[in-house]
């Protein structure tokens, strides 16, 4: 069987541009069939409604929406209009998602909400194409390095083999913490673990700092350090998360979990083993 997956996005959080990369990630894997479609930048409730129904020429078996703030205007429509679907979906957004997962279960929908993707600092003072690619390209790195990629890629891969064993799909109800990105990044080290914790609770801080610049703070001479700050942090979080994966490549020990010849999830800790 060839389970379906459809893949909505709308705008962008650090997970967004990695998503279906993440289930198939050789392009090889023989048992899932994936589309993506998108409303680019703009995640408006008039974007989202164009975009959501055009998954269904598809015929997905599930859905995923992802966007920031699945509580914001825009997510909430693409809420709506999936919960009245007759698929299952899963809603993947950031930390302020956590504040609607009750009405998400109410729903009837899954979710994964990843603290440690931050909001960005979208003021037009900081904030052009090659700082916007740079802070992405940090998160990108803090997400992989610390597991949050790794529990994001095994939670959907339970929902295809449920699907592939024509089992009841039981959705996620997942909020990634540090704990929890890190307990699926398998460190061995532990200093290797530690910086992996601090990596994504500093990540997470991020949004708290570009929260403060971009709505809470009108006086530009505040703004501009508070965000520019923010960005700081989401390096330094990225260097961090880079460390603790070089400590457990020189033990010999960085966890790989690549998809099988049959779409299964393979596991490995030695370079030079194969996986099982």
């Amino acid at each position: 069987m060839v389970v379906k997956i459809g893949i909505i996005k709308s705008g962008n959080i650090g997970t967004s541009p990695v998503l279906d990369l993440l289930l198939d990630e050789r392009a090889d894997r023989p048992n899932i069939d994936v589309r993506v479609v998108g409303s680019g930048a703009k995640m408006n409730p008039e974007q989202v409604e164009e975009v959501v129904p055009k998954i269904a020429d598809f015929d997905p078996d599930f859905c995923i929406f992802i966007s920031p703030n699945p509580g914001a205007p825009g997510p909430a429509k693409a809420r709506e209009l999936l919960s009245a679907a007759d698929k299952p979906a899963i809603i993947i957004g950031d930390a302020p998602g956590a504040g609607k997962k009750d009405e998400m279960d109410e729903q009837g929908l899954g979710y994964i909400i990843v603290k440690a993707d931050p909001m960005i600092g979208a003021r037009r003072e900081l904030l052009d194409p090659t700082e916007m690619s740079s802070f992405n390209s940090d998160i990108i790195k803090v997400l992989a390095t610390t597991g949050a990629y790794r529990l994001v890629q095994t939670t959907i891969d339970d929902v295809i083999a449920a699907i592939d064993a024509g089992k009841e799909v039981e959705l996620p109800k997942l909020i990634i913490t540090a704990e929890k990105a890190v307990e699926a990044g398998n460190f061995e080290n532990p200093y290797a673990k530690a910086k992996a914790i601090a990596a994504y609770e500093m990540a997470a801080a991020v949004a708290d700092l570009d929260l403060k610049g971009c709505f809470m703070l009108k006086d530009a001479e505040k703004y501009i350090p508070i965000v520019a700050a923010a960005h700081e942090m989401a390096t330094a979080a990225a260097k961090l998360g880079t460390e603790a994966r070089e400590i457990e490549k020189s033990n010999d020990t960085v966890c790989r979990t690549p998809h099988m010849g049959d779409g299964s999830v393979g596991g490995k800790v030695s370079l030079m083993e194969k996986p099982q």
